[in-house]
């Protein structure tokens, strides 16, 4: 399994980004090897279609859960027709959001929880 968490840096004591369409990073964690990694959000300079291609490359590097602060309707629908469970209104840094999923105190997202960006 891999837990991947919208970051501002590439390390588990990077600062959560909540903007996930727009984060600089994503930080991939296995749990169960405690393989870190990391890649850059390809929609983070992106003219448009933000969330759509960050939604899109971590279905590509394997991610089963997300950990972030929001998510717009375009990005939400690739992540939940991949399966992705959600869980939005992370804050911290990825290791404590890592342990907040872990200790079983988040909830998983039903449905987009911000509007598309207009940039």
């Amino acid at each position: 399994m891999k837990i991947c968490i919208s970051a501002s840096g590439k390390e588990l004591d990077s600062e959560v980004d909540p903007k996930f369409g727009r984060c600089n990073y994503f930080v991939l964690i296995d749990p169960d090897t405690g393989a870190v990694t990391s890649i850059k959000n390809p929609g983070s300079e992106a003219s448009s279609g933000a969330g759509i291609r960050a939604a899109e490359a971590i279905v590509r590097a394997g991610a089963e859960i997300l950990l972030t602060g929001s998510v717009g309707p375009n990005s939400f629908s690739v992540l939940s027709e991949a399966g992705i469970e959600i869980y939005s209104g992370i804050r911290g840094t990825v290791d404590f959001a890592l342990e907040e999923y872990k200790s079983g105190k988040l909830v998983v997202l039903k449905g987009p929880n911000s509007s598309p960006s207009k940039a």
